[in-house]
């Protein structure tokens, strides 16, 4: 597997956009995002700050992976295109 880039929750929340997430509130400096999917409803918190933690990082990408049926590596290499 890739090495996990240095992004920023700005970052990840545009790439999240782009897969049909949608906003739904912030509070504070975490936005939560919401998608319909065929598995049901997916509901994500991402923290907006400057870099986002790698372990926080992997879990959203592994939970993003999980409900959209997109490998991991797929969703690092398009987090590297942003």
């Amino acid at each position: 597997m890739p090495k996990l880039p240095v992004v920023s929750g700005d970052q990840l929340i545009k790439l999240l956009l782009k897969l049909g997430y949608e906003i739904v509130r912030q509070k504070g400096s975490h936005v939560r995002l919401r998608k319909i999917t065929e598995a049901g409803e997916h509901n994500i918190t991402v923290p907006r700050h400057n870099e986002i933690a790698k372990g926080t990082l992997n879990d959203i990408l592994s939970k993003v992976s999980v409900w959209n049926n997109i490998s991991k590596e797929k969703l690092i290499e398009l987090l590297e295109k942003i």
